[in-house]
């Protein structure tokens, strides 16, 4: 039993409820985040929540009570006494492979008079983590207090970090118990999760990229849907005016997968040069999708005109540049210099089947989770929390759909050669190649 303003309240009572297909009041979801973060709540206590969620599910007024408190379980941007120059806007992705979006759209974004305070995660898993790839910055604060984020979101109009243990405590603890007692998938709670952290940030509007096939979490498009459509209900019902973009991820999304790889890349297309035709589409539709939702645009085609303007005339770069310098990095990439940190020491071609390429087969499908996989064993992710990162291994020169079998259609980056021949091994049969009518699409 846990005391909380002069009225007693029992965890055990409230998981029954939910057990027997009752339904939570907002106040008493209140007093059990309360107690989570707090330290009332024990861990097992949150493992029968989180089951008793799973087979009962969590109703719309519930998802919405739950993510506010979740919210308010610890700090809450404050922005009142900064002068900014637009609306505060954000994007989150589900996660994938390849997936840089968010180093590029927040640049575009701000260049285009939005005001981008994007709080990030790192990787888990076969997914990438923005917060993960920064960090292959020299000198890049991806742990900057609140104080120093918000002035530099202020002064630059977008910045990107990790999550402080002051935003959203309690959604912290709750996903660690999650993780290892099979409830993640939950939809409700998967809700609560994402929208917590981006309402602690104090937008205004948010864009969510909800990814779906082999490389995401959700694999069906009907269960992404599923997903954004609680997101978009759960978001608005919390006052966060949230859109929702399906975006499919049954190939990596970039030319390369890796921390600092995909950090080069990202800035290559920010200078102007296009390696995943793509990765462009899908940065584009999300920028629409924000700049018309935020006010900026009328329709869609006015915002394609203005990402196109800030995008050629170097002035997304050139947010990009103070935004890194802004944040303590000591490389921004504008100058064409090659990855942020020290290449990996060991750097080997990936060769088609020699009947693909005599039979003239084109790339047919990819396992993209194993892919990401392949990143983390070269030591690019991790499966658990506290495992470190390796900025410099991963993979490079990505054959996407519909490319010949002609060449190598990947590269491998690694600290041995040992790893990189069994990484190339484990790419060549996650890719498949096959006869295909037609000329191939754009990379």
């Amino acid at each position: 039993m846990m005391e909380r303003s002069g009225a007693f309240f029992s965890a055990a009572g409230f998981i029954r409820t939910k057990r027997d297909g009752g339904v939570w009041p907002e106040e008493a979801i209140r007093k059990f985040i309360t107690g989570v973060t707090d330290g009332s709540v024990s861990d097992a206590q949150i493992a029968a929540f989180a089951m008793a969620a799973f087979f009962q599910d969590v109703n719309r007024e519930e998802r919405v009570a739950l993510t506010c408190a979740m919210r308010d379980s610890g700090q809450v941007l404050d922005w009142r006494g900064f002068s900014l120059h637009g609306p505060r806007l954000d994007k989150h992705s589900t996660g994938g492979v390849g997936d840089l979006v968010s180093l590029v759209l927040g640049p575009l974004w701000a260049a285009c008079g939005a005001v981008v305070p994007m709080i990030a995660g790192r990787g888990l898993a076969h997914t990438g983590g923005t917060v993960d790839k920064l960090a292959s910055i020299p000198g890049y604060r991806v742990d900057a207090d609140v104080a120093h984020f918000q002035k530099v979101v202020a002064s630059v109009g977008v910045a990107i970090a990790g999550q402080t243990a002051q935003l959203a405590p309690a959604d912290g603890r709750i996903y660690a118990v999650r993780d290892v007692t099979a409830t993640v998938e939950q939809l409700g709670l998967i809700t609560a999760s994402i929208l917590s952290k981006k309402l602690a940030a104090g937008l205004d509007y948010l864009v969510m990229d909800v990814k779906f096939g082999n490389g995401a979490f959700m694999e069906t498009r009907e269960a992404a849907r599923q997903l954004g459509d609680s997101l978009a209900e759960v978001g608005r019902g919390a006052g966060l005016p949230t859109e929702v973009v399906l975006t499919p991820m049954d190939f990596p999304l970039a030319r390369t997968a890796g921390n600092a790889l995909e950090v080069e890349e990202a800035v290559a297309l920010l200078r102007g040069e296009v390696g995943s035709v793509r990765l462009k589409e899908v940065i584009w539709m999300l920028g629409e999708t924000g700049l018309v939702q935020a006010g900026l645009a009328a329709d869609v085609q006015i915002a394609r005109g203005m990402l196109d303007a800030a995008w050629t005339s170097g002035r997304a770069a050139e947010c990009w540049g103070r935004m890194v310098q802004g944040m303590g990095g000591t490389w921004d990439g504008l100058g064409g210099e090659g990855l942020p940190g020290p290449p990996a020491p060991v750097r080997i071609p990936v060769l088609p089947p020699e009947e693909a390429v005599a039979s003239g087969w084109r790339l047919v499908g990819v396992d993209t989770r194993r892919v990401g996989n392949v990143v983390v064993a070269l030591g690019g992710g991790r499966s658990r929390p506290s495992e470190p990162i390796d900025p410099a291994v991963g993979l490079s020169q990505l054959a996407t759909q519909g490319e010949p079998a002609a060449g190598p259609f990947a590269w491998v980056h690694a600290r041995d050669e040992a790893t990189a021949r069994k990484a190339a091994d484990e790419l060549r049969a996650a890719y498949r190649w096959g006869p295909a009518e037609g000329p191939p699409p754009a990379s």
